[in-house]
């Protein structure tokens, strides 16, 4: 009997750990459901660490101009292809009491339920235990992306802010009044400088709007093309210098001069109306959401309104 009890509890424990991985597979397949797919479902707050959901929520609420750079966090899985991810949980690997490793295969399939290519992608889930719980940790280790990315744009909002006061300040502050001041940044390039200061060349707008209602009635405004010397004090960004596009004879010398070798890209970019507009309209919508404001349209002075 003495001989048989440490085979019996061997075998117990093999049961017992064997029971566990099974259980974490079945948990594993019901994260699944709560992966990222073009929007970070709020549901998922429930199944996810509290840090990994406050990061996808802080990647998801930046400007789309910011986040689209990043593709991946729309389609951490399906791509941008219309499909829709079958999820197969292949193994879990336990690492301790607390962190285990999920192998999810995936499969794309289209609506019909036919498969959209012979190819299976693996991907990797980090489950942790939390009060008794397994909640999904990380996925394919976008968590240090986003926490990389966070600190990126906070560093590039604080840019952007220095420059939206900077043209509401000096620039907009020349053009006839209204109620509100909402520059729009259509940034060609920026470079960090030995010197330690931020070099920035774009095309700056500044539009005075006259509040009618929801409408933002256009007053003024105008364009401001050049290069943005930023600098640093006492931990705040500012706009130490504008060299400025010169008006009339002088405009092609002075912008090819200017932008070097990002004059074609500038010129592009100045050029296309629809290309303003959209990014005014879509720096409009970051502008009110991020001040809760109400405002439904913009209008310029003999054309249509314009929804935003």
């Amino acid at each position: 009997m003495k001989k048989l009890f440490p085979l019996l509890c061997a075998a117990l424990m093999l049961a017992a750990c064997t029971t566990s991985e099974e259980q974490l597979k079945q948990r594993a397949g019901e994260l699944c459901r709560y992966i990222p797919d073009h929007q970070l479902a709020e549901e998922s707050k429930e199944f996810m660490t509290e840090d990994f959901y406050a990061v996808l929520d802080t990647m998801f609420s930046m400007p789309e101009f910011e986040a689209m750079d990043h593709e991946w966090l729309y389609y951490f899985v399906t791509g941008n292809g219309g499909t829709i991810a079958d999820y197969e949980v292949q193994s879990v690997e336990i690492i301790d009491p607390s962190h285990a490793i999920a192998t999810i295969m995936v499969r794309q399939q289209w609506e019909d339920g036919s498969a959209a290519d012979d190819d299976l992608e693996e991907h990797s889930m980090l489950m942790e235990r939390v009060n008794g719980k397994w909640l999904m940790a990380d996925f394919d280790g976008h968590k240090a992306d986003c926490i990389r990315h966070i600190a990126i744009n906070r560093h590039e909002q604080q840019l952007r802010d220095a420059i939206y006061d900077y043209m509401t300040r000096e620039i907009g502050a020349q053009y006839l009044q209204g109620d509100l001041c909402i520059p729009v940044l259509m940034i060609v390039d920026e470079e960090s400088g030995e010197d330690g200061n931020e070099y920035v060349w774009g095309d700056f707008w500044v539009f005075n709007y006259q509040i009618a209602g929801d409408t933002l009635k256009t007053v003024s405004g105008g364009s401001h093309p050049g290069k943005l010397t930023v600098r640093e004090a006492d931990g705040r960004l500012y706009v130490s210098e504008f060299e400025r596009v010169e008006d009339g004879a002088g405009y092609q010398a002075s912008a090819k001069r200017i932008f070097g070798t990002h004059y074609d890209v500038y010129e592009a970019m100045h050029a296309n109306e629809n290309v303003r507009e959209y990014v005014r309209a879509e720096q409009l919508r970051y502008y009110i959401r991020i001040h809760e404001l109400n405002y439904r349209y913009y209008q310029d002075y003999g054309w249509p309104a314009v929804e935003l």
